[in-house]
């Protein structure tokens, strides 16, 4: 057997093994983007909630994104070898690489921010705990069970109040009053008007997530085909509480396809 042949085995034996460990890792998110694991962590997670993504500098590049109270730092991993580096620190392992961390701080960016990291981000999460007494409340009432609660119901899923809204053409904020049922989101001129500006069709929605493009602050953005629209809300909680009732009816809906 020729030495390039042996090498060529030597190379898939570590890229197998490489990808064996990254699977077993259950806060590995693959391909998930910058954006969403700040959505993620920052609408679901809890403060010193990291997870390991792929990252757009090569393919031995990854990305270790942890939640700093409310914002989120990402951190370069490096596969080199048969382990992967962190700055100028080098593990056999991704676990041993997170259990040495465990209990020292990271050093985030140049603000000197320290962050522990304390659980990992699962890639399968459970449905937001908030529609739990929505959901036990109309099955109780119908006699339904769990699984014959879709996201049309109109008990289900419901909101509204208050958010900052950008313009399309001329980039200005106004404040609109918006309400959510069904698969619909509206928004009105003021809460005394009866009909909607416009109605957005979630199920064209491809993405929602918080947005830190903007110079306003607790604002997120809904993605679709023909624009991204651009939220803002009072307070961080108020914005949160949007985007978890908003991703939970885009699963629901991606679920009943």
């Amino acid at each position: 057997m020729t030495q390039f042949s042996n090498s060529m085995r030597s190379d898939y034996s570590t890229e197998s093994y490489f990808g064996d460990e990254l699977e077993s890792l259950s806060w590995y998110h693959h391909d998930l983007s910058r954006h969403a694991a700040e959505a993620l962590l920052l609408s679901n997670g809890k403060d010193g909630g990291y997870l390991l993504r792929k990252s757009h500098e090569g393919p031995n590049f990854y990305a270790l994104s942890v939640r700093a109270k409310d914002s989120v730092k990402h951190f370069q991993v490096i596969q080199k070898g048969t382990g992967y580096s962190f700055g100028f620190n080098e593990f056999p392992t991704l676990k041993e690489f997170v259990n040495h961390f465990a209990n020292q701080p990271l050093i985030g960016s140049e603000t000197g921010t320290l962050i522990v990291l304390k659980c990992p981000y699962p890639r399968q999460v459970e449905e937001p705990s908030i529609y739990e007494s929505v959901r036990v409340h109309t099955a109780m009432q119908t006699g339904r069970t769990e699984n014959d609660l879709i996201a049309d119901a109109p008990s289900l899923g419901t909101k509204e109040g208050y958010l900052i809204k950008q313009g399309a053409i001329i980039k200005n904020w106004k404040t609109r009053w918006f309400t959510l049922n069904r698969n619909e989101l509206k928004y009105f001129k003021d809460k005394m008007f009866d009909e909607p500006i416009r109605t957005l069709d979630l199920k064209e929605c491809s993405a929602v997530q918080f947005d830190y493009s903007q110079e306003k602050v607790n604002c997120f953005c809904l993605v679709f085909p023909e624009r991204t629209f651009y939220l803002c809300a009072k307070t961080g909680v108020e914005a949160d509480e949007w985007i978890k009732i908003l991703r939970w009816k885009l699963s629901q809906i991606k679920k009943y396809r």
